[in-house]
């Protein structure tokens, strides 16, 4: 029997902070990844304190971001590759109206540091926006596949990866300790986004799933190195290779892209960009959301062993080493977690089939 102190199901951009935790307190872990989930590979990457089709300061922005631009720092650090490529988002202005908004929301003291009060008038080559731009600071964009990619090579060089199925029904517990086929751990955390709904202990907590589709296009007329947010993103990838997206589909539940979300997104760039380009990609994966739109962390109410690390939405970039580091702080430390993020605040209601 292998003793650890955690098993880890999940490798996206959650289980992937909690991983790190761990590494830092010199605790043992296994992680199981099977490749079901795939909104951490296909997401956008981009982070950004700014929602911008409201105007308002994300949730906790600044606070998660003096975590997590450290974190991916040393992560590029150690394994001597770019992840974290910073750039200015530019949103397109619809009308007048879209400018007075704008700036309002430069006077808030959540927003002060992120908007530019200016308005950007000039004309940029290829970019359809008759209102001009306001220009967002402190944003960019993680290579998530890039990460994950290395962080799962890492893993698998060091044997604390085993790339299979997670089987809930192989857990057993007796009295406080826990087996799983061939390993002992301490605790079992769960980050498994949208496959918590196969999850035979998690599977009460109110978890949506919208799909995402993405394009990869090639426009060689398009020269811009900032991140452009209209009706739907434009995002510079170099050498003229541009992501687009993205699209929220609540019916489609599966990960294949689909010729209505090709279709959707390439109606929307009629409206963004008025030159030629080229398909080169498509990509789609369901995102793991939450009705309140915070994520889903906290023990199991009678497996206290068992413990939960979801639902970081469209902003898990962001999310993703506070959450990790506060659940870790719970667990280890016995620190209170954030009443806004703790799974108590969703009351068990019937029996799970375990």
């Amino acid at each position: 029997m292998v003793k650890v102190d955690y098993i880890i199901v999940g490798l996206g951009l959650a289980g992937l902070a909690f991983a790190e935790e761990l590494i830092a307190a010199n605790k043992t872990f296994m992680v199981f990844e099977d490749d079901s989930q795939t909104s951490s590979l296909v997401a956008g990457g981009v982070y950004n304190p700014v929602i911008l089709k409201r105007f308002t300061p994300v949730w906790n922005a600044k606070e998660q971001l003096e975590i997590a631009l450290p974190f991916y720092k040393k992560l590029e650090e150690r394994f001597n590759m770019k992840f974290d490529d910073k750039f200015v988002i530019k949103k397109v202005f619809k009308s007048i109206e879209d400018q007075n908004n704008w700036f309002s929301a430069t006077d808030k003291p959540l927003l002060i540091d992120y908007l530019d009060p200016k308005i950007d008038s000039e004309n940029k080559a290829g970019i359809i926006a008759d209102f001009g731009f306001g220009n967002v600071k402190e944003a960019g964009r993680i290579d998530t596949k890039k990460l994950v990619g290395a962080y799962r090579a890492y893993l698998e060089s060091a044997h604390k990866i085993r790339f299979e199925k997670f089987e809930h029904q192989q857990i057993k517990f007796k009295g406080d300790e826990l087996t799983y086929k061939d390993i002992s751990p301490k605790r079992i955390i769960f980050s498994e986004g949208f496959g918590m709904k196969g999850n035979l202990f998690f599977n009460y907590l109110p978890l949506n799933e919208v799909k995402g589709e993405l394009i990869t296009i090639h426009a060689p007329k398009l020269e811009i190195d900032f991140l452009i947010k209209s009706t739907l993103f434009v995002l510079p990838l170099g050498d003229h290779f541009y992501k687009v997206g993205a699209t929220f589909n609540w019916d489609d539940k599966t990960s294949n892209p689909s010729e209505e979300g090709r279709s959707e997104l390439i109606e929307k760039l009629k409206k963004v960009i008025d030159v030629s380009y080229e398909i080169i990609d498509q990509t789609a994966g369901i995102r793991p959301t939450v009705r309140d739109r915070r994520p889903l962390i906290g023990r199991h109410p009678a497996f206290r062993n068992l413990a939960i690390l979801n639902g970081l939405g469209t902003r898990g970039v962001m999310i993703a080493p506070t959450v990790a580091k506060q659940l870790f702080n719970h667990l280890e430390k016995n620190e209170q977690l954030d009443p806004e993020t703790d799974i108590n605040r969703f009351e068990k209601k019937g029996k799970t089939a375990f």
